[in-house]
């Protein structure tokens, strides 16, 4: 029975994509608070607007492109208004006996911040979220082979980024 609902309620399926949601919506803001509300917006027009997916499409790509979406339409609400500065991830924030891991998580999420946001979205979409190029293009309303480019781009840029930061590590010590 609850399969039924399932074919013809898809709002049964949203809690599943919350997690790369958040995501996503964490890749593009930097900010855990901004990143939940844009996630909480897109709930809300995705539980208004359930009337236009097109049930047997795919949940997940429709539910990606409101997110961002609403996130390019917030920045251009945004760019009216003046804006609060926002304090980002500093070297000199305290972290106490540091893992490899968290260092490199660290590491990683400065470099990815510092791509352009078309290519940080779509190596996250591709990359993080599982969407396939076709996918991640209708999501971002481009060619295929433009997200295939800006994958690209993005995974060679942040390699370079990821180089530079463990060679500027290794001379401190």
């Amino acid at each position: 029975m609850k399969d039924n609902l399932r074919a013809s309620d898809p709002r049964e399926d949203i809690v599943a994509h919350l997690p790369q949601l958040r995501a996503f919506a964490r890749s593009l803001t930097h900010d855990t608070v901004s990143a939940d509300d844009l996630v909480q917006d897109t709930l809300v027009k995705a539980w208004k607007g359930i009337h236009t997916f097109t049930p047997g499409t795919n949940l997940k790509a429709w539910l990606f492109t409101i997110l961002r979406n609403t996130y390019f339409a917030d920045l251009r609400k945004a760019k009216s208004r003046p804006t609060i500065s926002e304090t980002p991830l500093t070297d000199d924030m305290a972290v106490t006996k540091a893992t490899d891991t968290q260092i490199a998580m660290i590491d990683f999420e400065r470099a990815l911040g510092m791509l352009p946001v078309t290519q940080r979205e779509a190596i996250v979409l591709v990359g993080a979220t599982g969407l396939s190029y076709q996918e991640a293009a209708a999501t971002c309303g481009v060619s295929i082979g433009t997200i295939k480019s800006r994958v690209n781009r993005g995974r060679a840029r942040l390699a370079e980024l990821l180089e530079r930061g463990a060679a500027e590590r290794s001379k401190m010590g």
